[in-house]
């Protein structure tokens, strides 16, 4: 016996425009989690002295 299986290629309507906007509001979120990232990073830099940044290798310039 033999069976007839459905070959449907083409997505759904509306399921590349849905993607896209997924996939731009995943960027968004990923581009402030490394903003946000990088902002805490500079404020606890900021936090120490000269002294400390000498010690880790950075300068007050580098953190700005």
């Amino acid at each position: 016996m033999t069976y007839a299986v459905a070959n449907n290629t083409q997505a759904p309507l509306g399921a590349v425009a849905i993607l896209r906007v997924v996939d731009s509001i995943s960027n968004v979120k990923e581009t402030i989690v490394t903003w946000n990232a990088a902002r805490l990073t500079r404020n606890a830099l900021s936090c120490l002295s000269t002294e400390q940044l000498l010690d880790i290798g950075l300068t007050r310039a580098d953190i700005n």
